[in-house]
């Protein structure tokens, strides 16, 4: 199980070869009670990891959440507790709190914006801006915050980018031999043709000239890349006078902020996704006490 290797890894990089201060003075078979005590509000999320990162180091740890993720807590708010030898206990402490604090935060942050959109029938969505090796963790405190997930990766969709764009074009005027530059609209033939439509294809669009060929192109998904709230409002307006079944989704991303998410919200774009969920989230802090 994916979770349970990540827990591996964060405990061997945490322990090192052994933790010698528990080990030096803390009994071996000493048993005690120790709670988890927010420092601060938000919405909860990673307690089956905290409990997972226990029960790794001894499997007769008792883990009793005093929560669901998803809950609200509160500052000073007891959410959890763990009993049995005090040494484990000690041991995987760090871990268990970082990985609570790290989605805890993220779920935290999601469900701001999710309550910053709400009424508007709009899905909020992260991005693969994730902490490496953490990916499933991350988009998972998304799903608790409320939040959609994006792709997971590379695999799972055709995302056209500016990147795609620029170097695609370079490559088939090299071919031609011409100057003549292939627009967005060929790509996305093109791409359909080789996957004989059976993949959903996403474009990003940095302008409305470019919206108007992935338009015209029938993308499933436009994504309008930092595009300013007129040009938003000009590019659904474009979408919504396409009368084919295959009209796309419009998904904002890029410049989105919890300032400015509800007027995104309202220009009627079905999609707004917000690296920030998961790479400027702050974490929370918890602590751990033995009592």
């Amino acid at each position: 199980m994916q979770v349970i290797k990540i827990i591996k890894i964060a405990l061997k990089e945490d322990i090192g070869r052994r933790d010698i201060t528990s080990e030096l003075l803390i009994p071996p078979r000493l048993k005690g009670k120790a709670v988890i005590i927010a420092k601060e509000e938000g919405i909860i999320a990673g307690l089956e990891v905290a409990d997972k990162v226990f029960k790794t180091l001894n499997s007769s740890l008792q883990f009793r959440p005093f929560k669901k993720d998803g809950d609200v807590f509160k500052e000073n708010e007891v959410v959890a507790e763990v009993e049995g030898f005090l040494r484990p206990i000690l041991t995987a402490e760090r871990v268990a709190l970082n990985f609570l604090s790290r989605l805890s935060g993220i779920a935290t942050l999601t469900d701001e914006f999710v309550k910053a959109v709400e009424g508007c029938g709009i899905k909020i969505m992260d991005t693969r801006k994730t902490t490496p090796g953490l990916r499933d963790l991350e988009k998972y405190a998304v799903r608790v915050g409320g939040g959609f997930n994006h792709r997971f990766g590379l695999d799972e969709m055709i995302l056209i980018k500016d990147n795609h764009i620029v170097a695609n074009r370079k490559s088939q005027i090299a071919n031609r031999k011409s100057t003549e530059t292939p627009d967005l609209k060929e790509m996305i033939e093109r791409v359909r043709k080789k996957t004989r439509g059976k993949i959903e294809i996403e474009v990003e669009v940095i302008d409305l000239e470019e919206f108007k060929q992935a338009l015209e192109g029938k993308a499933d998904i436009i994504m309008l890349d930092n595009m300013g709230i007129e040009n938003i409002r000009k590019a659904v307006e474009m979408r919504n006078k396409v009368t084919e079944n295959c009209s796309p989704s419009l998904e904002v991303s890029g410049g989105v902020s919890l300032e400015n998410a509800k007027e995104i919200a309202r220009t009627g774009v079905e999609r707004i996704s917000v690296g920030a969920l998961t790479s400027r989230s702050a974490c929370v802090d918890f602590s751990l006490e033995i009592v």
